[in-house]
């Protein structure tokens, strides 16, 4: 029988609500945060900040879903959901950012995919590139 763990993309990590960390986490499996973290969290894969969840750090994860509290910047590779039940300060930068009805959100949201914005300046008729005519 086969272990049902091997492989990184089976496991999930749960800290429980007594929990209570300080310091930077760093974890490759899906990891639910019930209990109180604080420092910053670096994470591979899915993370998700249960609704009983209290984060007070800047998070970098592959995919982020924010139920409870939230202190801090969050920078999704993929996207950044947060519910109805969440409280959120701080700016998210990630590709897809879905806020539903009923959550609490204090900060900006980034879409660029964390590349530079570029600025399109206007542009100036008269000495715009016409290309030749056909005539």
């Amino acid at each position: 029988m086969t272990n049902p763990y091997d492989t990184v993309k089976d496991r999930t990590s749960i800290l429980g609500p007594t929990i209570q960390f300080k310091g930077e986490l760093s974890a490759e499996e899906d990891l639910v945060i019930l209990g109180t973290i604080e420092g910053s969290i670096t994470h591979k894969q899915r993370l998700t900040i249960g609704a009983g969840g209290t984060v007070r750090a800047n998070v970098e994860a592959q995919l982020v879903v924010i139920e409870g509290k939230i202190e801090g910047d969050v920078r999704a590779d993929k996207a950044v959901s947060v519910k109805e039940t969440a409280h959120m300060t701080g700016n998210i930068t990630a590709p897809s950012v879905t806020i539903l009805q009923g959550a609490t959100f204090n900060g900006s949201v980034d879409m660029s995919g964390g590349k530079a914005a570029k600025a399109a300046s206007p542009v100036d008729p008269a000495t715009a590139r016409r290309p030749p005519s056909a005539a």
